[in-house]
């Protein structure tokens, strides 16, 4: 996924924060919320990570909605959206 993290503070203190990239959903995701994460794919994982990337242009090709071909959906159980809830069958369709 496409995240930011900044480290800043002063010498006896860092801070470090993190957050989560959204853009709006893809066709596929659009019935489930109207945001997803960005997701980088694999072959821009080192443009991504570069920290010299300021090109706005580039930025922009890469956070946009991820392709709803190289994707699957389907229903889980409600259990996910409790944080308390940490198991692999989190992830198993729901039949």
């Amino acid at each position: 996924m496409g995240g930011l993290l900044e480290h800043w503070g002063t010498p006896e203190r860092e801070i470090l924060t993190f957050t989560i990239l959204t853009t709006h959903a893809n066709f596929l995701m659009k019935d489930i919320h109207e945001r997803m994460p960005v997701i980088i794919p694999p072959e821009h994982y080192k443009t991504w990570l570069d920290p010299q990337l300021a090109d706005v242009s580039k930025i922009q090709t890469l956070i946009g909605p991820y392709p709803e071909q190289q994707m699957e959906a389907y229903p889980v159980s409600t259990k996910v959206n409790s944080p308390k809830n940490d198991t692999p069958d989190l992830t198993a369709e729901l039949t």
